[in-house]
């Protein structure tokens, strides 16, 4: 073709005929890249996304969503561009040829990397519709392969624009070295990171982050190369570095949910002056609780037999053993425990007294709720508790509270009444 202009102008006694040749040839040559483009992209494509449809995989959505389709459509018009160039421009001035070609093949590598890039979004679409996504992500993984393919893009590219050896280009990057470590510190740092997280398994999609120095508390919602990002509970999003989850300390509760029980641990304060040995009348009365009847007739059969093997004298409670209204309390707090329905019944459960202090003797409950979930976990937890505070009074014990102001101002005025009177 450049030849037939060639010949034409010349005939016409055109100077710079050979220059014009070249350049209406070019001008041909994209207008076919176009037209074969949008033909691709308006005609072709569609009917390739309908077929795909009629067997619907996994793949053929995430690949349209992720515009493989679209992309690969320009790139095959690069391709018969580089073809034509080479047929049609033959004979052309060695500048021309050289732009052109250059150009075309500028245009094939972003076109390629773009195609690579996309089609690596749509494995990891279609890897994380598997249930094994959620423990081993590889979003970082693609992440890396994308920043390696960019680099090689870039050296090549600068190849093709400068006419050396990429080979060259890669020698000559050795006194660079140090600056790029710089540049890219957070993605190497972050890489290394992403393989020891994904290898340990410490870290998946959809865990439950607790990291205070970074104000992060929710749900993992992202992994990448250099953040992990968190959905706190208050719906605002913490970016946290890849790698501070490696240099720091953090708490991944995903172990609590996959154990199918949540932690209660709990205690209330009894009043130091209600705590006392019971007597005839209040072993008879609680002996109507249904979950303790059987333990206070077990309990009193074995501190009958103990006093009467040691011969205690009964006329002071000091001596022997005796039933207290604390330890019954414990007892029966056990046996509520053993029956409840949101408590796991297969995970350790203890109802145990701790260190006295000034606010009384705090008994704490430590028990699992079989439902991990946070609103169905607070009310099973309240549950229990509202059952403890209320059954208290039974066993002649007060939970201990601070007195208010409300309380000072009456006594106060108790204090000041007979004075009133007298007056």
């Amino acid at each position: 073709m450049y030849e037939s202009l060639l010949s034409l102008f010349a005939g016409r006694g055109i100077g710079v005929a050979e220059h014009l040749a070249a350049i209406l040839v070019g001008l041909a040559i994209l207008l076919i890249v176009l037209a074969i483009g949008y033909a691709l992209t308006l005609l072709v494509m569609p009917m390739v996304i309908r077929a795909s449809k009629r067997i619907p995989t996994k793949w053929d959505k995430q690949l349209e969503k992720r515009g493989v389709f679209r992309r690969l459509c320009w790139l095959i018009p690069g391709i018969v561009a580089y073809s034509l160039i080479g047929h049609w421009l033959a004979a052309a001035p060695h500048a021309y040829v050289s732009v052109l070609r250059a150009a075309t093949a500028l245009w094939l590598l972003l076109t390629g990397v773009f195609v690579l890039h996309s089609f690596l979004d749509a494995v990891v679409d279609v890897y994380n519709t598997f249930p094994f996504a959620r423990q081993i992500p590889i979003r970082a993984f693609v992440q890396v392969v994308k920043l390696i393919t960019v680099i090689v893009i870039v050296i090549v590219s600068l190849a093709v624009l400068l006419g050396k050896s990429p080979v060259l280009l890669v020698s000559g990057m050795g006194a660079m070295a140090a600056v790029l470590m710089l540049i890219f510190k957070d993605p190497i740092l972050g890489f290394i990171a992403g393989i020891q997280l994904a290898a340990n398994r410490m870290l998946a999609i959809g865990d439950w982050l607790e990291m205070p120095k970074y104000q992060a508390d929710g749900d993992v919602i992202d992994i990448t190369l250099t953040t992990v990002k968190v959905q706190n509970w208050d719906r605002t999003i913490t970016t946290v570095p890849t790698y501070a989850l490696i240099s720091d300390s953090f708490r991944n509760w995903r172990g609590m949910l996959e154990a199918g029980g949540r932690r209660i641990m709990r205690n209330i304060n009894i009043d130091l002056g209600t705590i006392h040995f019971l007597d005839d009348e209040e072993v008879k009365r609680l002996r109507r609780l249904q979950l303790i009847s059987q333990y206070i007739e077990d309990k009193i059969a074995d501190i009958e037999k103990y006093n009467q093997e040691h011969n205690i004298d009964p006329a002071s409670p000091a001596n022997g053993r005796h039933l207290t209204n604390i330890g019954t309390f414990r007892a029966y707090l056990l046996a509520y425990l053993k029956q409840h329905p949101g408590v796991n019944q297969d995970m350790l459960m203890i109802v145990r007294q701790l260190q006295p202090t000034a606010e009384g003797v705090p008994i704490e409950v430590y028990a699992f709720a079989n439902d991990t979930r946070w609103f169905f976990y607070e009310g099973i937890q309240s549950d229990i508790f509202d059952h403890i505070l209320a059954v208290a009074p039974e066993f002649g014990l007060r939970v201990f509270q601070a007195p208010s102001s409300a309380d000072v101002q009456k006594l106060g005025r108790k204090a000041l009444e007979p004075g009133l009177n007298n007056s």
